[in-house]
């Protein structure tokens, strides 16, 4: 009998052992389990990031495409007439793309003779500035000012499939930006008419 009890013995012990490393292989493979969910988790929540900007980005190159169009357009248009809204008649302030009681007044003369005119005409609405500040600045801001004019001239029945806007900034000065008048004359909103 003393021969059986170490074998007994030994043979309990086996069995103990591949006990326990069943059950730290079980513990190793929850906690890999976790952390490769907890990646997964996070990688789809980038790809849920990544394809919310992709939406955003398609929207974008759909506005592009619309505007571009629009351009394309005008570049084939007969040139008409075009009105030149500086700063003496619309009065835009430094740094400021907000349109003055005078610019509205003068817009709605336009708008009535656009709508009598041809309904066939695209327009460009042409942004400018005078050369202070920094050139994003002004890009910007030529952006602003033309777009100010877009969004009235469509508030008042101007379709903006017949409309385009463009920033020229500080780059097409028409007066000296060494002189505050020349300055304000360079502050100014262009519209040509094209058929």
């Amino acid at each position: 009998m003393q021969t059986f009890r170490p074998t007994l013995f030994a043979t309990a012990f086996a069995v103990g052992a591949l006990g326990l490393g069943g059950c730290a292989t079980k513990d190793y493979v929850n906690e890999n389990v976790a952390a490769v969910d907890s990646k997964v988790q996070a990688t789809q929540s980038k790809v849920d990031q990544q394809q919310a900007q992709l939406g955003k980005l398609d929207q974008t190159a759909q506005d592009a495409l619309a505007r571009a169009t629009a351009a394309g357009k005008l570049a084939e248009g007969k040139f008409l007439y075009s009105m030149v809204l500086s700063d003496d008649s619309i009065k835009f302030p430094v740094d400021s793309s907000k349109l003055s009681p005078e610019a509205e007044e003068r817009l709605m003369v336009f708008v009535e003779k656009l709508k009598t005119d041809n309904r066939n005409i695209y327009l460009e609405i042409q942004g400018h500035t005078d050369a202070t500040g920094p050139d994003s600045l002004n890009e910007r801001l030529g952006e602003e000012r033309a777009e100010a004019v877009r969004k009235f001239m469509n508030q008042h029945g101007v379709p903006l499939n017949r409309v385009s806007t463009i920033s020229y900034g500080k780059n097409i000065p028409v007066a000296d930006n060494k002189t505050r008048a020349g300055r304000s004359e360079n502050r100014r909103v262009v519209l040509i008419v094209m058929s």
